[in-house]
């Protein structure tokens, strides 16, 4: 098992569009992957799992790996949470 935390920068935090991201890429692994906010923890594999954890900008989570990918899965979410998911910056 393998963790790490991050601060969420997406502006609008984990809203529909990055958490669909972040579930597309999370099925693309065989390791369990979660997401825990504070003591509430979330299955990374499932869109209403992320949103329900409710995470916003400036939240810190820890996204946790577990499998036989888990280091390449973990690297791999860490970086696209990093460079804001690939989309689009939506203007306020």
């Amino acid at each position: 098992m393998v963790t790490q935390k991050i601060v969420v920068a997406e502006p609008s935090g984990l809203h529909l569009r990055p958490a669909g991201k972040l579930c597309e890429m999370c099925l693309e692994y065989q390791s369990k992957i979660q997401i825990k906010k504070g003591t509430n923890i979330a299955n990374a594999k499932s869109v209403l799992g992320i949103l329900a954890a409710r995470v916003q900008q400036g939240d810190e989570i820890e996204i946790i790996c577990d499998g036989a990918d888990e280091d390449e899965a973990l690297a791999a979410l860490v970086t696209v949470m990093q460079e804001g998911f690939g989309l689009p910056a939506v203007e306020e």
